[in-house]
């Protein structure tokens, strides 16, 4: 099993409309609003690593308000 941490940067007020639908993905396991450089912090699954950077990363990457994100796999 593969686990990322996803951090998420959303357009001013979007927020929690984002987290709503992140936490509906496929391979979204967790998600919180934040304080920080990022707006979201979010964990995805998957059994490989392909599965975690290409369903999860993208479908985050699509939902609207969000502005960018940056992907880190677990080495663990």
């Amino acid at each position: 099993m593969v686990r990322a941490f996803i951090m998420v940067k959303a357009d001013a007020g979007y927020a929690e409309s984002t987290l709503d639908e992140v936490l509906a993905l496929e391979r979204v396991t967790e998600a919180h609003v934040v304080a920080g450089d990022f707006d979201l912090v979010v964990e995805a699954e998957g059994e490989e690593v392909y599965d975690v950077l290409h369903s999860a990363s993208n479908a985050i990457r699509s939902v609207e308000g969000v502005t960018d994100t940056k992907t880190y796999v677990c080495l663990e």
